[in-house]
């Protein structure tokens, strides 16, 4: 078996893929379906440790146009992030220091909305290491396939084959 650029590649990228995954999987977070009810709010709290990016999924599975807020507070519960979602799915992201944190989701409309949200760490520092392995194999990928298309042609036929 010939062991090529584009394999090496393709395998660094694979594990780094599977690797990303884990460390994503493995970080701090809470996740919770809510049914808020018109101009009501709920609160989710998590203690953080370190510094890092928090990150915050609203996704409305049942959407009709309907819109929530979102806060995140600090642990002085000073507003460090808010938003209008819209959408069916919105994410947001935060930066934190050890503490706990609070996103406080209100329903400003005159709907019952269901909700599914999830609260937590990004593991962003984590993820360093398995994203260069990723760009690493990216990188090879591309050379490899540099490398065999450069030589590449197309035979063209006659024009005059009737």
């Amino acid at each position: 078996m010939k062991i090529s650029l584009f394999k090496i590649g393709l395998v660094l990228s694979v594990i780094g893929m599977i690797w990303i995954s884990f460390v994503f999987l493995q970080g701090d977070r809470i996740a919770e379906e809510i049914v808020l009810k018109s101009s009501n709010s709920h609160d989710i709290e998590l203690n953080f440790n370190g510094k890092g990016v928090g990150y915050y999924k609203i996704f409305m599975p049942e959407f009709a146009r309907d819109k929530v807020f979102v806060q995140i507070l600090d642990k002085n519960q000073n507003i460090i992030s808010e938003e209008n979602v819209h959408t069916k799915m919105a994410v947001g992201y935060f930066d934190f220091e050890s503490g706990t944190y609070t996103a406080k989701i209100t329903n400003p409309t005159e709907n019952q909305i269901n909700l599914q949200v999830e609260f937590g760490d990004a593991s962003s520092v984590t993820m360093i290491p398995p994203g260069v392995m990723i760009l690493v194999g990216a990188v090879m990928i591309i050379i490899s396939s540099y490398m065999k298309l450069k030589n590449y042609s197309i035979e063209q036929p006659d024009e005059n084959i009737l």
